[in-house]
Protein backbone atom coordinates (compact mmCIF):
# COMPACT_ATOMS: atom_id res chain seq x y z
CA UNK A 1 0.00 0.00 0.00
CA UNK A 2 1.01 3.53 -1.01
CA UNK A 3 0.99 7.22 0.57
CA UNK A 4 0.62 8.47 -2.24
CA UNK A 5 -2.15 11.20 -2.79
CA UNK A 6 -3.69 12.91 -5.13
CA UNK A 7 -5.15 16.57 -4.63
CA UNK A 8 -5.76 18.57 -8.30
CA UNK A 9 -8.07 20.90 -9.37
CA UNK A 10 -9.24 19.79 -12.65
CA UNK A 11 -10.64 23.25 -14.11
CA UNK A 12 -13.88 20.51 -14.94
CA UNK A 13 -14.17 17.07 -16.02
CA UNK A 14 -17.32 17.62 -18.54
CA UNK A 15 -14.67 16.79 -21.45
CA UNK A 16 -13.24 13.10 -22.58
CA UNK A 17 -9.70 14.47 -23.08
CA UNK A 18 -9.81 15.72 -19.27
CA UNK A 19 -11.31 12.34 -18.08
CA UNK A 20 -8.78 10.11 -19.90
CA UNK A 21 -5.89 12.68 -18.33
CA UNK A 22 -7.30 12.06 -15.08
CA UNK A 23 -7.87 8.32 -15.20
CA UNK A 24 -4.03 8.27 -16.79
CA UNK A 25 -2.50 9.98 -14.00
CA UNK A 26 -4.45 8.02 -11.31
CA UNK A 27 -3.42 4.46 -13.04
CA UNK A 28 0.50 5.75 -13.22
CA UNK A 29 0.58 7.36 -9.78
CA UNK A 30 -1.11 4.53 -7.94
CA UNK A 31 -2.72 7.12 -5.33
CA UNK A 32 -4.51 5.61 -2.24
CA UNK A 33 -6.58 8.37 -2.27
CA UNK A 34 -7.72 10.84 -4.77
CA UNK A 35 -9.34 14.50 -4.51
CA UNK A 36 -10.43 16.16 -7.59
CA UNK A 37 -11.35 19.82 -7.02
CA UNK A 38 -13.80 22.23 -9.51
CA UNK A 39 -15.15 19.47 -11.62
CA UNK A 40 -17.71 21.47 -12.76
CA UNK A 41 -20.58 18.93 -12.71
CA UNK A 42 -23.80 19.34 -11.03
CA UNK A 43 -23.78 15.39 -10.83
CA UNK A 44 -21.24 13.00 -11.95
CA UNK A 45 -22.62 10.18 -13.87
CA UNK A 46 -21.58 6.59 -12.30
CA UNK A 47 -20.43 5.84 -15.47
CA UNK A 48 -17.93 8.62 -15.69
CA UNK A 49 -16.80 7.65 -12.41
CA UNK A 50 -15.71 4.18 -12.73
CA UNK A 51 -14.08 5.01 -15.83
CA UNK A 52 -12.22 7.58 -14.10
CA UNK A 53 -11.16 5.34 -10.96
CA UNK A 54 -9.03 1.95 -11.46
CA UNK A 55 -11.11 -0.83 -10.20
CA UNK A 56 -9.06 -1.12 -6.86
CA UNK A 57 -11.34 2.22 -5.95
CA UNK A 58 -13.98 0.83 -4.47
CA UNK A 59 -15.68 3.91 -2.32
CA UNK A 60 -15.96 7.79 -3.58
CA UNK A 61 -18.06 10.13 -2.58
CA UNK A 62 -19.11 13.78 -4.40
CA UNK A 63 -19.76 17.36 -3.71
CA UNK A 64 -21.95 18.41 -7.46
CA UNK A 65 -20.75 21.67 -8.56
CA UNK A 66 -22.97 24.85 -8.11
CA UNK A 67 -23.74 26.20 -11.87
CA UNK A 68 -20.05 25.75 -13.94
CA UNK A 69 -18.38 26.09 -10.33
CA UNK A 70 -17.02 23.88 -8.28
CA UNK A 71 -17.72 20.61 -7.49
CA UNK A 72 -15.39 17.87 -5.31
CA UNK A 73 -14.66 14.27 -6.12
CA UNK A 74 -12.93 11.72 -3.19
CA UNK A 75 -12.23 8.26 -4.04
CA UNK A 76 -9.73 5.86 -2.11
CA UNK A 77 -8.87 2.66 -2.90
CA UNK A 78 -10.76 -0.54 -0.94
CA UNK A 79 -7.38 -1.61 0.40
CA UNK A 80 -7.27 1.43 2.65
CA UNK A 81 -10.61 1.37 4.26
CA UNK A 82 -13.96 2.15 4.60
CA UNK A 83 -14.92 5.65 5.60
CA UNK A 84 -15.80 5.00 9.42
CA UNK A 85 -18.05 8.42 8.70
CA UNK A 86 -18.69 11.41 6.48
CA UNK A 87 -20.16 14.44 6.19
CA UNK A 88 -20.93 16.95 3.59
CA UNK A 89 -21.58 20.27 3.56
CA UNK A 90 -21.85 23.43 1.26
CA UNK A 91 -17.68 23.45 0.55
CA UNK A 92 -16.54 20.30 1.65
CA UNK A 93 -16.22 17.02 2.26
CA UNK A 94 -15.19 15.02 4.98
CA UNK A 95 -13.98 11.37 5.49
CA UNK A 96 -12.88 9.85 9.01
CA UNK A 97 -11.04 6.68 8.68
CA UNK A 98 -9.73 4.32 10.95
CA UNK A 99 -7.23 2.15 9.43
CA UNK A 100 -7.61 -1.61 11.19
CA UNK A 101 -5.06 -0.84 14.58
CA UNK A 102 -3.55 2.71 13.66
CA UNK A 103 -4.32 6.03 14.36
CA UNK A 104 -8.01 6.92 13.07
CA UNK A 105 -7.91 10.40 11.04
CA UNK A 106 -9.69 12.87 8.83
CA UNK A 107 -9.48 13.85 5.11
CA UNK A 108 -11.41 17.25 4.11
CA UNK A 109 -11.39 18.49 1.29
CA UNK A 110 -12.52 21.56 0.13
CA UNK A 111 -13.05 24.21 -2.86
CA UNK A 112 -13.59 27.88 -1.61
CA UNK A 113 -15.90 29.93 -3.40
CA UNK A 114 -14.76 33.84 -5.18
CA UNK A 115 -16.57 36.28 -3.58
CA UNK A 116 -15.59 37.79 -0.24
CA UNK A 117 -18.60 36.96 1.76
CA UNK A 118 -18.88 32.99 0.54
CA UNK A 119 -15.25 33.23 1.74
CA UNK A 120 -16.10 34.33 5.07
CA UNK A 121 -18.73 31.89 5.71
CA UNK A 122 -16.30 28.97 4.22
CA UNK A 123 -13.78 29.68 6.54
CA UNK A 124 -16.68 29.10 9.14
CA UNK A 125 -17.57 26.11 7.44
CA UNK A 126 -13.86 24.80 7.84
CA UNK A 127 -13.94 25.76 11.62
CA UNK A 128 -16.95 23.74 12.30
CA UNK A 129 -15.85 20.86 10.02
CA UNK A 130 -12.44 21.04 12.59
CA UNK A 131 -14.25 21.27 15.80
CA UNK A 132 -15.97 17.99 15.13
CA UNK A 133 -13.30 16.22 13.75
CA UNK A 134 -11.18 14.98 17.41
CA UNK A 135 -8.76 12.90 15.40
CA UNK A 136 -6.27 14.38 13.53
CA UNK A 137 -7.41 16.41 10.67
CA UNK A 138 -5.65 16.71 6.75
CA UNK A 139 -7.34 19.57 4.86
CA UNK A 140 -6.58 20.40 1.21
CA UNK A 141 -8.14 21.47 -2.15
CA UNK A 142 -8.55 24.69 -3.31
CA UNK A 143 -8.77 27.59 -0.75
CA UNK A 144 -9.17 30.37 -3.53
CA UNK A 145 -7.45 32.14 -0.58
CA UNK A 146 -4.05 33.74 0.01
CA UNK A 147 -1.94 33.50 2.56
CA UNK A 148 0.73 36.06 2.00
CA UNK A 149 1.08 39.29 -0.57
CA UNK A 150 4.02 37.03 -2.65
CA UNK A 151 0.89 34.67 -3.86
CA UNK A 152 -0.80 37.31 -5.33
CA UNK A 153 0.13 38.35 -8.96
CA UNK A 154 -2.72 41.00 -10.16
CA UNK A 155 -4.45 43.08 -8.57
CA UNK A 156 -5.92 44.40 -5.43
CA UNK A 157 -4.60 42.24 -2.01
CA UNK A 158 -7.47 41.66 0.76
CA UNK A 159 -5.36 41.93 3.85
CA UNK A 160 -8.15 41.65 5.49
CA UNK A 161 -9.27 38.16 3.94
CA UNK A 162 -5.59 37.44 4.43
CA UNK A 163 -6.26 37.73 8.14
CA UNK A 164 -9.14 35.70 8.20
CA UNK A 165 -7.47 32.79 6.88
CA UNK A 166 -4.28 32.51 9.97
Amino acid sequence: MSDLLINWNVCGLNSRARQDTVRTLITSCQAEIVCLHETKMSSIPRGCILSLLISEFSYWMELPSTGASGGILVAWRHGLCPASATQVDNLSISIQFSPGSSQAWWLACVYGPQGDDHKILFLQELRDVQAACLEPWLVLGDFNLIISTEDKNNGPVNRAMMGRLH
